[in-house]
């Protein structure tokens, strides 16, 4: 199961990790969101004690959405060592993510 994101825990949960993260921003009524829900839970099991998955919704934590200029969603950031090393905008097969992922591990 991804892990849930907040303005309040990005630092600690995002910046801080000693693993690399894929963050998903999303919104409940985006449909490609919805489409890429189920492949970030199918990620987040891939990757358990390699890299931390989760989600961040953008209605509930706008901090966070406009500090990375987030206006499209799904945007996905790849963030390691608290830097964003990769983007990816709208939603993408999980052979695409896994292959992303990878090549920042």
């Amino acid at each position: 199961m991804a892990l849930a994101f907040t303005d309040s825990n990005f630092e600690k949960e995002v910046l801080q990790s000693d693993t690399p993260v894929l963050v998903d921003f999303y919104a409940d009524w985006c449909g490609p969101c919805r489409m890429m829900a189920p492949v970030i839970d199918e990620l987040a099991k891939d990757y358990e004690g390699k890299a931390k998955v989760g989600k961040i919704n953008v209605d509930k934590n706008g901090d966070t959405a406009s500090k990375y200029g987030v206006m499209s969603i799904p945007t996905l950031l790849l963030i390691k060592n608290g830097k964003v090393v990769d983007q990816i905008v709208g939603a993408v097969p999980k052979q695409q993510l896994s292959q992303r992922i990878e090549a920042i591990l």
